[in-house]
């Protein structure tokens, strides 16, 4: 399945689901706008301070050591393929350990914020596989971090108005579509690179013939070795980590105090639209950057690439990434998967090779991330002793599954196994939530309960 019949799959998913809201709604009874959904989480979601919590106490127990156990494979994995994790996470906390969906979500956020943060220290410690130049695509971070938190604020907006079945076909459709799509996209990988290394391998003994039966010399100029502390200068660049963090910090403040006024007040809306400026600066700088650059070294007939994606920066190309961005920060917040789920994918569709994919979704992911996991503590929405210990876990596992990762890709020489992680963490996503969704759609319906759209300020 190629790319545009891909594209054609999600739209009319998406299209087919929202349209028949219109045939299976029904008129909400009145006074009760709003009936018992729950709501899914974001990043930039925050739950209500009147929601009754449900926090488990820490003690040893199977709970924990399930917990446990799958929080680290799933951090691990996540982490290794760029997704974060979150559609495991959130169903462990609520089905196993026992915790509300609102503290759950907050605590898959302290995951995520964890394993990727380890995650991204581990990778800042790596060469780039094929070239000199940092593992993360700075370039690539700006360009779609802006998009990506600003389609998330939309997402949870939607995912207010949303009925509660419409995001589980949503969840369904969308992830796995795109696990289908990265496992062939990984299945075309592996072949390649059977097919490269047999010719490498081929390669290796002509040259050992030919240096046993000619020459006694050995590298005239032998390669250069980097220290753990140069490899890490490289691999850091303080201007684009700044500005990151201050968009950062713009969301966050805009977040912190947008949660503190009347919702659909007029200062509502205000700080509310005070992000699309924001993203768009970021972005616009960003492509015209890349814009100029393609433009230049293409009339000097330079085809080497920009950045790390292999696509031409033209402004239809521009237009596709900004579109992508925020419809993947769209269904991210609409779905409470916080983005991962699409930057990784996306990264892979446009060329990226799947190292630097990873390194560069983890890099963002942490920041929306921990982004979500400052809010959340403002608002007291997760026990701090739970947070501590599974992110102290996240944080293990990120490091170890990077390590044992990168370790197996050296010595098979596969890329590829980054991609079929990927798809794996988002299919087994899939299926929790799906499955969770399902059930408690049925539920709902057995109810009688309201199947249409809801009024966004009267759901608040």
């Amino acid at each position: 399945m190629g790319t545009k019949w891909f594209v054609l799959y999600l739209l009319s998913g998406f299209s087919l689901a929202v349209l028949s809201v219109f045939f299976l709604g029904n008129d909400p009874p009145t006074g009760l706008f709003r009936p018992s959904l729950a709501k899914v989480h974001s990043p930039l979601d925050v739950p209500p301070p009147s929601t009754e919590k449900v926090w488990p106490e820490l003690q040893f127990s199977w709970r924990i050591a399930v917990a446990t156990v799958i929080g680290f494979m799933g951090s691990a994995c996540g982490t290794v393929g760029g997704v974060g994790g979150g559609g495991i996470f959130v169903p462990m906390l609520t089905l196993i350990v026992g915790f509300d969906t609102k503290s759950a979500a907050a605590l898959s956020k302290c995951m995520i914020m964890g394993a990727s943060a380890s995650s991204v220290w581990y990778n800042l410690r790596v060469l780039h596989p094929t070239k000199e130049a940092p593992i993360i695509d700075y370039d690539l971070a700006l360009l779609f971090q802006p998009m990506l938190m600003l389609g998330i604020t939309v997402g949870v907006a939607l995912s207010v108005v949303f009925p509660y079945w419409l995001i589980t076909v949503l969840i369904i459709v969308l992830f796995f579509g795109t696990s289908s799509r990265s496992f062939s996209k990984g299945v075309k990988m592996w072949k390649e690179e059977t097919i490269l290394n047999k010719e490498m391998d081929k390669q290796n003994e002509d040259s050992v013939n030919s240096v046993l039966v000619s020459t006694p010399y050995g590298p005239l100029v032998p390669a250069e070795e980097k220290s753990a502390m140069q490899i890490v200068c490289s691999n850091l660049k303080w201007k684009r980590m700044l500005v990151l963090f201050l968009v950062w910090i713009s969301f966050l403040l805009l977040q912190v105090i947008k949660n503190g006024v009347a919702v659909c007040s007029a200062w509502y809306w205000v700080l509310f639209s005070l992000q699309f400026p924001i993203a768009v600066a970021v972005f616009g700088y960003e492509a015209m950057k890349l814009y100029r650059e393609d433009k230049k070294r293409t009339s000097a007939g330079n085809t080497e690439a920009i950045c790390e994606a292999t696509i031409q920066w033209t402004a239809t190309h521009i237009a596709f990434c900004a579109l992508c961005g925020i419809l993947g920060g769209c269904v991210g917040g609409l779905l409470g998967s916080g983005g991962g789920f699409i930057l990784g994918p996306l990264l892979l569709e446009i060329g990226v090779i799947p190292q630097v994919a990873s390194a560069t979704a983890t890099f963002v992911m942490m920041y929306s991330a921990s982004l979500s996991v400052v809010e959340f503590y403002l608002l007291k929405r997760f026990p701090i002793p739970y947070a501590l210990y599974l992110m102290t876990v996240s944080i293990m596992a990120g490091f170890w599954g990077q390590f044992f990762v990168r370790k197996l890709i050296a010595i098979l020489k596969r890329a590829s196994l980054i991609v079929f992680i990927l798809s794996g963490v988002i299919f087994a996503s899939a299926l929790t939530m799906g499955m969770i969704g399902i059930e408690k759609s049925i539920v709902m319906m057995e109810k009688h309960e309201f199947m249409g759209f809801l009024s966004f300020c009267s759901s608040q």
